[in-house]
């Protein structure tokens, strides 16, 4: 049987037993249980705090597990990414006090700050900066004005928080992190995690696309078709009304209203949109 670790709480919990539903598994429904049986997809599920997943998973003790990027570079876990899931972003940044003009090559010799230690040490290290990394499980904003730290090494998402604490955004970011599957390196991948990773890259796909549908004047098929290729190409059926066919495209998501204008600029009729619950290409 094969056993998954799932997020128990923390940003990542809910979107995780979402995307695993979608997927077809059974998930928890008491918060309570740390262990879920899914006897008809032969998959025990694990729930467990995010920063242990990547340990958990690294050690063999479980065959893969939904945890965040930054949670996995930090542990030092010896735990390899097999599929971003498309949720849970987060972006790390370093930041100084305002004016401080520091940079990147300026961090060398201070102290920093920040709740993720082995992911600054190793980004640090890559770029052969010396520097005394400070452990926080918290708050870090408020350790400069403290005096524990020179700078500190953050999730940013506005910068709000970082203003208000006296603060700047410097560098180009550290990491830029989201939800990922992953499994021990080296370790055979056996058919129920292939199933679950194609399940999972479904339901990923599906989110970010939907099906475009309308009717064209047959003289402009290949303009329309060109604003929608979809992925391999389009689907043409001929409709009763002469000279008019039906096309049906897949399409991203983020794109729906733009590429719906472009086409009834071109003439398309009876746009529809449909979304995509499931999908395997």
């Amino acid at each position: 049987m094969l056993r998954i670790a799932v997020p128990n709480k923390g940003s990542l919990a809910d979107s995780a037993t979402a995307i695993l539903k979608e997927a077809g598994y059974r998930q928890r429904t008491d918060s309570r249980d740390l262990i879920l049986t899914d006897t008809a997809n032969d998959v025990e599920f694990y729930y467990l705090r995010p920063r242990d997943i990547a340990i958990y998973v690294g050690s063999g003790e479980l065959e893969a597990g939904i945890t965040g990027r930054d949670l996995l570079i930090d542990s030092g876990a010896a735990a390899i990414e097999l599929l971003p899931l498309d949720f849970g972003g987060s972006t790390f940044r370093f930041a100084g006090p305002v004016g401080s003009g520091l940079t990147l090559e300026k961090i060398a010799g201070k102290r920093v700050a920040t709740a993720y230690p082995g992911l600054v040490e190793s980004y640090l290290g890559s770029k052969s900066i010396s520097a005394t990394v400070v452990r926080l499980d918290g708050a870090v904003e408020s350790s400069v004005r403290l005096g524990v730290a020179d700078l500190i090494a953050d999730v940013v998402s506005t910068g709000n928080t970082l203003r208000q604490a006296g603060l700047e955004i410097f560098a180009e970011p550290i990491l830029v992190s989201e939800a990922v599957l992953i499994k021990r390196p080296g370790s055979e991948i056996p058919t129920e995690l292939e199933i679950l990773i194609r399940r999972l890259q479904g339901v990923v796909t599906a989110r970010q696309y939907v099906l475009l549908d309308y009717d064209i004047p047959k003289n402009l098929i290949a303009e329309a078709c060109a604003i929608t290729p979809g992925l391999e190409s389009p689907t043409i059926s001929p409709l009763q009304k002469e000279d008019w066919v039906a096309v049906r495209a897949m399409v991203l998501r983020s794109q729906t209203n733009q590429l719906m204008d472009q086409l009834w600029a071109l003439g398309a009729r009876g746009i529809l949109v449909t979304d995509i619950h499931a999908c395997r290409l």
